[in-house]
């Protein structure tokens, strides 16, 4: 039997229909697919029209629409450039005919160069900690008209300092979070970068919320995420215990800015984030 990750990787992991176009489809839940889920499949099929040893390490994307968990997404790759060191692909995604979401994503062969990273925070280690799901099963528990008992879990999510959703304290606005991928995922670059682009769409909204009296379960608050950033910077493995290190240096115009760092558990940086998003109060 297929595993809860199987089943989210069968997803992310896009059908190629020709060369440079391939279908992707979603989950029924949530009602709006979820920004992570396009992410990662249009970088999936943009790594798939890449030849040799040249691998993902830059992303620069705009999510335009809302898209529907109901419709087949079109991915249509268009090969921009193919240079002696790096690749560069264009990717918009489709529903009915019309973009929902675009990126432009560059791949570099192997090269050796300077070296320096910047030092991962000291936190509780992930063996220490609930996971979103053991929470979500507690909620559950005590009020289960109010909270439906999670049914999978394909990422394992473990947040540092957990913040009440339901009645969220002001905080400075920064937060850490242990991920992984609830499986194996065997040695192919590809995928471990995409479930990483997946998981690279958690608590970055949240975290420019921190400082105001809101979360994104809060009623009165209209939020999405506007445009995302994503650069790999060295190999790591997805199925392993990741902090995902994220703060919010602004929030105006009723957009927040956050940004983020993953680190393995020995301390290596390996990708970051950066990401503005709409955040409207509603009157």
């Amino acid at each position: 039997m297929a595993s809860d990750l199987d089943k989210l990787l069968a997803y992310l992991e896009v059908e190629r229909i020709d060369k440079y176009l391939f279908i992707g489809k979603s989950p029924k839940r949530p009602s709006r697919i979820f920004g992570g889920q396009v992410l990662a499949q249009a970088l999936n099929a943009a790594s798939r029209t890449v030849e040799g040893a040249r691998h993902a390490h830059s992303m620069h994307a705009y999510f335009l629409r809302p898209g529907d968990p109901s419709k087949q997404i079109v991915f249509d790759v268009d090969p921009i450039r193919d240079g002696r060191s790096f690749t560069t692909r264009r990717v918009v995604a489709k529903q009915d005919g019309i973009a929902i979401f675009n990126t432009a994503i560059s791949f570099q062969q192997p090269e050796d160069g300077l070296s320096h990273q910047s030092s991962a925070p000291a936190v509780t280690p992930p063996d220490d900690l609930e996971s979103d799901h053991d929470y979500w099963i507690r909620l559950a528990k005590k009020d289960p008209k109010r909270f439906p008992k999670p049914t999978i879990n394909p990422v394992e999510r473990k947040p540092v300092d957990r913040r009440d959703l339901l009645d969220p304290d002001v905080r400075e606005p920064v937060q850490h979070v242990w991920v992984r991928g609830c499986g194996e995922l065997g040695d192919d670059i590809i995928r471990h970068q995409t479930l990483l682009a997946y998981m690279s769409d958690f608590a970055l909204l949240g975290t420019a919320l921190y400082p105001h009296p809101h979360s994104g379960w809060s009623e009165d608050i209209q939020s999405a995420s506007l445009d995302h950033a994503l650069w790999f910077h060295r190999p790591f493995r997805a199925d392993e215990y990741l902090l995902y290190s994220l703060d919010s240096p602004s929030a105006e115009a009723s957009r927040g800015f956050s940004r983020g760092s993953f680190y393995t558990r020995e301390g290596v940086l390996v990708a970051s984030t950066a990401q503005e998003s709409l955040i409207r109060v509603r009157q």
